[in-house]
């Protein structure tokens, strides 16, 4: 296809697809966030920090070697509370450290705190920093940075109105009690306030933030991470340089350059003529020729992004519950798994992904029933509806393949006429986070990875009245998501099953797949691939 704007039939993309592919083995996704041990006490279902270990993989930093990444798009800048793409959280990850982190499996580790509570008879946490941490123009971290930091994500008049706010849902502020102790404030008992944490806020040091205006802190860096900013070109690279006085060991790699190329076929090429190292969204009919190439290979991993297709609820004919179930109905979602994506997916019904907390084992993805679509249009009262789906191009595995299949198939259907407009991600993105419905497409394709492994974040930050990229409203279900925000444990769990079931049932989405994060990585390098998607040049080494 070559057209922005162009129909597609079932037979088009099935063609486009290649045929079917092999499916992938996959290693199963783990859990993680609520499905870590609890020892808290306070009925909730988070670790607590006084046995988390610290993570990462410290090496003795003697290696001279350099790393190559290429994304499917550059950063949206280097501002790491003003942004909420995947892509520039890798690059952000490299320089700024966070309060807590992640392993690999998804468990809740330390990282500048060392330990971490919550405030008995209080809606309150504390975090104990780790001391002797300094930032890369070699002031040492307190606790001042790290409030400043999450008082610069939660509250406006501290910076900017971040995008990332619901990131930290529940949190109302922050401040700090002395030199190595923050003190965070919740808005009500916050239940995965410690998984917020472990997977969202990095840290900036308060001073230089405060000495430069936005412009300034979109193109330059200043954390504590184990890397470095070396030299940033807008639109082209980023490159970074070891940190030698970071306060784990130093990292195996002397130096991590980013680079963006939109199309697969071309990350693909540059892997195997070593022009990168790590390339993302490998499509399924380039895995076998990466897997016989003698200088790389494919690491692959169930990630924690949905793709789906929002349909705006306060426009025709998306205002019918009806309609939108149609469109679910109508497209073969199992085919598609197999056929386009090779079997590197899973099909969905619902916004919470399995193993997420949250999750309802009895709901099933719609049916493929093109009969029972054309009758509900015609229930519906829109029959000979033409309608547009918008799409990215190479920010998702097979996005713009996926959404010709589901364009196809709708459009096969008897009363109704589907296409697809092809769009720049980073304008797509800048239309859904305006936080005013009205500048959204009404029917696209996007994405969401969820780190926390929390169905509440995801449905709040997609589909609660006030959610960040919310299509939908419905009072019911913010109303089973405020009760789930005061709840913990299996009470909490139950909640979000419901508000699942209830997103089910009304269909605000079409629902789609579970993406497999499918990696293109150069033989000589360890690395294992994450279902968080973060590719981390710190947990890198040479073979």
């Amino acid at each position: 296809m070559t057209d922005n704007q162009s129909h597609v039939s079932r037979r088009t993309y099935l063609k486009l697809a290649g045929g079917a592919a092999s499916a992938a083995a996959i290693a199963g996704c783990t859990g993680g966030d609520d499905g870590t041990p609890t020892t808290s006490g306070d009925g909730g279902s988070e670790a607590t920090g006084t046995t988390s270990s610290d993570g990462g993989d410290g090496s003795d930093g003697g290696s001279d070697f350099d790393i190559t990444i290429t994304q499917g798009q550059m950063p949206s800048g280097l501002d790491p509370h003003d942004h909420r793409e995947t892509p520039t959280t890798v690059v952000m990850l490299h320089a700024y450290d966070s309060v807590l982190s992640r392993d690999a499996d998804g468990n809740i580790t330390n990282a500048l705190a060392t330990d971490y509570s919550r405030v008995d008879g209080e809606n309150a946490a504390t975090f104990t920093l780790r001391e002797g941490v300094t930032f890369h123009n070699g002031d040492t971290l307190t606790a001042e940075d790290v409030a400043y930091s999450i008082n610069r994500i939660v509250k406006e008049d501290v910076g900017f109105a971040s995008p990332q706010r619901d990131q930290l849902a529940g949190v109302s502020g922050a401040e700090a009690v002395d030199e190595t102790t923050v003190k965070v404030l919740n808005e009500n008992l916050n239940p995965i306030v410690f998984s917020e944490f472990a997977t969202y806020c990095d840290v900036m040091q308060k001073a230089w933030t405060e000495e430069h205006d936005k412009s300034y802190i979109s193109k330059n860096m200043m954390g504590s991470g184990p890397f470095q900013l070396s030299s940033y070109t807008e639109d082209e690279e980023v490159v970074f340089e070891r940190y030698d006085d970071y306060w784990k060991e130093p990292a195996a790699a002397s130096g991590v350059t980013f680079r963006a190329a939109e199309e697969a076929s071309t990350r693909v090429n540059q892997l195997l003529q070593g022009e990168t190292d790590i390339t993302v969204n490998v499509p399924p009919q380039e895995v076998q020729r990466v897997n016989n190439s003698d200088n790389a290979t494919i690491a692959a991993a169930p990630s924690t992004r949905i793709i789906y297709n929002a349909m705006r609820y306060d426009v025709e004919p998306f205002s019918n519950v009806k309609f939108r179930q149609a469109l679910n109905y109508a497209v073969d979602l199992e085919s598609i798994v197999e056929n386009v994506l090779g079997g590197f997916g899973a099909q969905t019904g619902q916004p919470t992904l399995e193993g997420f907390v949250g999750y309802n084992p009895d709901i099933d993805p719609y049916p493929y029933d093109p009969e029972q679509a054309e009758q509900l249009i015609e229930e519906s009262g829109f029959a000979g509806a033409e309608i547009e789906l918008n799409t990215p191009v190479g920010r998702y595995l097979k996005d713009l393949e996926i959404s010709q299949a589901v364009a196809g198939y709708i459009d096969e259907l008897p009363n109704i006429s589907a296409s697809v407009r092809q769009r720049d991600f980073g304008s797509l993105v800048d239309e859904l986070l305006t936080g005013n419905i009205e500048d959204k497409p009404n029917w696209y394709l996007i994405g969401w990875g969820e780190a926390t492994f929390d169905g509440g974040l995801v449905m709040t930050a997609l589909l609660s009245a006030e959610g960040a990229l919310t299509s939908w409203n419905n009072e019911e279900f913010d109303s089973l998501l405020e009760e789930a925000g005061n709840q913990t444990g299996d009470q909490r769990a139950q909640t979000l099953q419901e508000a699942n079931q209830l997103a089910h049932d009304e269909a605000p989405w079409i629902f789609l797949n579970r993406q497999f994060s499918v990696y293109g990585v150069n033989n000589s390098l360890s690395w294992q691939a994450r279902s968080d998607e973060r590719i981390d040049a710190y947990a890198i080494s040479q073979k």
